[in-house]
């Protein structure tokens, strides 16, 4: 049977349709991180066309400034903040190209998805009510900055770049969280680990066979907001599947490549390997009933996973065994997961670390995570955790990079208190109070500017990060109307 809804609702004729219209033109727009020229140039045409004062930094953000309605311009100054990146995550069946290609998003059963794709709710929906908002001739508010950052997804670059003495208000309202109903008060901080392993290649003796080893079909997801959900990691699956084979079989292998991005939980892995003609039998029956003992294991969390050893033609090359050894012991012993649960609120992950990404390149393999905790000792520990992984991996480096603060939860916090009223009296119910296990801009913002007052509130979004994404539209009406009611009710102090 059809499904009549999904056939007859578009997305633009969504409400709020003033918050929609405005998604569904971002979606029209590629913007993965790193790529937002185009999606840059839309927003900066946007407030220009406004009349808006529109600016555009040497970070890549954007800074629209609109004046207080007419009575409350002695009200308290406000930023909405929003970041235009999108992380750019498909299915292996899929062929979109997100440089070029727009997101095709459709509604079903009072959601939003898309095919096959990362939908850019994430934060596409946050900038979408900021440009609602700047473009409101009726919504009540005081003084008004629109952030629009650069590249948050990548490395929060934007937030990183913006200068001090830049932004007037005194209260940021960050829109890029995922759980509608709780205002976060607070997020971890982050730093970017990497081992790189160094080989030499050695020809492939003969009677050798080569195969195909694929590991598909995980869910993925946000490293933060998704690594406490026992979710499988692509990357030491294949590891498990590459030791017993060099156990069995004295496996070798050519190349590797697992996982995309730092910030998403790596769903696939595929590597090239080649083992003796004469134990190509052994090597394939050890490598499926491992293959079915880690589906077994993962089956609540991950029932679709597929491990997959198929024939391939005989690499000519492979990497040294002294330095596959190293490899793959690094990769067994590297934390991932949860390391550590917060002791101060309940059921929210303190430390954690995604063992991102496991590629070889011309000469060397790199190893790519992403830390993240709440509390800076935890973030270092972690740290060195991971270095003297590398250190007992002969020839092999690490490095930490890109580091950015967690933000402090304030719960005297003077907007924390007016929301949880506002939000209160709205829907009859108290809002949860809560920090998050994943980077938000605020950390870094409140660095550059530590007066500000700050919350970050959204929709409901499940799976960003991961072509499962989807946004709940009911979530999306409360998020609208919560932020018109927040905009009204700050007044001077």
């Amino acid at each position: 049977m059809l499904n009549l809804e999904i056939m007859t609702t578009t997305i633009p004729e969504l409400e709020p349709r003033a918050l929609w219209k405005h998604f569904y033109s971002l979606s029209q727009i590629p913007r993965p991180s790193g790529h937002e020229e185009q999606i840059r140039k839309y927003v900066a045409a946007f407030g220009r066309g406004l009349g808006l004062d529109t600016r555009i930094d040497e970070a890549g953000n954007i800074l629209i400034r609109k004046p207080a309605t007419r009575g409350m311009e002695h009200c308290r100054g406000v930023i909405l903040q929003a970041h235009l990146d999108m992380v750019p995550q498909k299915s292996a069946e899929s062929d979109h190209d997100f440089e070029r290609d727009p997101i095709e998003a459709y509604f079903e059963n009072g959601w939003v998805r898309t095919r096959g794709t990362t939908l850019g709710a994430d934060n596409g929906i946050g900038v979408a009510a900021v440009l609602a908002v700047l473009e409101s001739e009726f919504l009540p508010h005081g003084p008004l900055e629109a952030l629009f950052t650069a590249n948050e997804e990548a490395g929060m670059t934007g937030a990183m770049g913006l200068k001090p003495e830049i932004l007037e208000g005194e209260i940021l309202l960050n829109l890029d969280s995922e759980d509608e109903g709780e205002l976060f008060i607070g997020c971890a901080g982050g730093l970017d680990g990497t081992i790189t392993f160094r080989y030499s290649k050695e020809s492939v003796p003969l009677e050798y066979a080569g195969f195909e080893i694929r590991v598909s079909g995980l869910k993925g997801g946000h490293s933060g907001l998704d690594i406490h959900l026992g979710r499988g990691n692509a990357n030491k699956i294949m590891n498990r599947l590459l030791q017993a084979g060099h156990d069995c079989s004295g496996l070798m292998l050519a190349s590797i490549d697992g996982g995309s991005l730092r910030n998403a939980i790596p769903r696939e892995s595929t590597s090239l390997v080649t083992v003796p003609s004469d134990s190509a039998e052994l090597f394939v029956e050890t490598l499926k009933h491992l293959g079915a003992t880690i589906a077994e294991e993962l089956a609540a969390a991950d029932p679709d996973l597929r491990v997959e050893i198929r024939d391939a033609e005989a690499p000519d090359m492979v990497i040294d065994d002294e330095a596959l050894k190293c490899l793959l012991q690094a990769v067994a012993d590297c934390p991932n997961g949860v390391v550590r649960m917060s002791g101060e609120m309940e059921g929210v992950v303190e430390t954690s670390n995604n063992l991102a990404r496991v590629k070889s390149n011309a000469g060397s393999i790199v190893v790519e995570c992403l830390l993240r905790s709440s509390v800076k000792a935890s973030l270092e520990k972690l740290a060195t955790s991971i270095q003297s992984v590398a250190d007992r991996a002969s020839g092999a480096t690490s490095s930490f990079t890109g580091g950015y603060p967690g933000w402090k939860p304030n719960p005297d916090s003077p907007i924390l208190s007016l929301m949880q009223s506002i939000y209160q009296q709205r829907f009859g119910k108290d809002p949860e109070v809560r920090a998050i296990h994943a980077g938000l801009e605020c950390g870094i913002i409140g660095g550059t500017y530590p007066g500000l007052d700050m919350i970050s509130f959204g929709p409901t979004i499940r799976f960003p990060h991961s072509p499962d994404e989807k946004v709940e539209c009911a979530s999306v009406q409360k998020f609208w109307d919560f932020l018109v009611d927040v905009l009204a009710g700050i007044q001077s102090k």
